[in-house]
C-alpha cells in the first residue's frame, strides 16, 4: 500500500541543495528547474557537468566545486543527492536527519524522505505521480499517457472555473457543493 503524502511545494521560497555533479545531479537539477524554474538551488561537487554549468548560467544556481561537507546544510530546506560513491550519499543522508532536513538519495528509496515522482504539466494543472519507488519507469509511461489524453486546452477550462469560483455568492459549504455541480462528469459524457 502507498502510504506516501503527496505535497506541492512553493520551491522557489526555499533553498534546495544538490550533492552531485554527475548525470543523477544533472537530471534531478533538470527535474527541479521544469516544475520550479525560479527555485534557488547550490550544487556541491569536486566535478560538475559542463550542461549543469551552462543551466546555473540562466536560473539561480551556484556551484560550488568541492566535495560534500557538512557546512553545505546550513540554512537548506531539501537535500538531493546523487552521487556515485554510496558512503557519501550515506553520510549527506544521516546528517540530513541529524538536522532535520528532507532528503532525497536517488535510487536509494530505504534513504529517502520523499521521492521525485513523474509529474504531468499542462498550463495550471499539476498531476504529480509515484509507484511508491518500485518503478520510475513505469511512472514516467503513465505520466506519458495523461499528458497525450489530457486535452491542450486545459487551461482555458481552469481559468473559466476560478472566474465561476470568483463569482460565487455563499458561504464555504454552498460554493463547494455548486463548484462539485458544475465539474461533475456523469457516465454519459465519458
Amino acid at each position: 500500500m502507498n502510504t506516501l503524502f503527496p505535497i506541492f511545494l512553493k520551491a522557489e521560497q526555499m533553498t534546495i541543495l544538490i550533492v552531485g555533479g554527475g548525470n543523477v545531479g544533472l537530471e534531478k537539477l533538470e527535474a527541479l528547474l521544469k516544475n520550479s524554474p525560479l527555485s534557488h538551488i547550490v550544487l556541491v561537487a569536486p566535478e560538475i557537468k559542463s550542461e549543469i554549468v551552462e543551466l546555473s548560467k540562466s536560473h539561480k544556481i551556484e556551484l560550488f566545486y568541492e566535495p560534500y561537507r557538512v557546512e553545505h546544510l546550513h540554512d537548506k530546506n531539501i537535500v538531493i543527492v546523487g552521487t556515485d560513491r554510496p558512503e557519501v550519499n550515506k553520510q549527506v543522508q544521516i546528517d540530513c536527519k541529524s538536522m532535520g532536513i528532507l532528503v532525497n538519495v536517488a535510487d536509494t528509496p530505504d534513504l529517502c524522505d520523499f521521492y521525485l515522482g513523474s509529474v504531468v504539466t499542462k498550463g495550471d494543472l499539476k498531476i504529480g505521480i509515484s509507484t511508491n519507488g518500485k518503478s520510475p519507469t513505469f511512472a514516467k509511461r503513465i505520466r506519458e499517457m495523461l499528458q497525450d489524453i489530457i486535452p491542450e486546452n486545459i487551461q482555458e477550462t481552469l481559468d473559466n472555473l476560478q472566474k465561476i469560483r470568483n463569482s460565487l455568492k455563499g458561504d464555504f459549504e454552498y460554493k463547494v457543493k455548486k463548484m462539485n455541480e458544475i465539474t461533475t462528469i456523469s457516465k454519459e459524457e465519458k
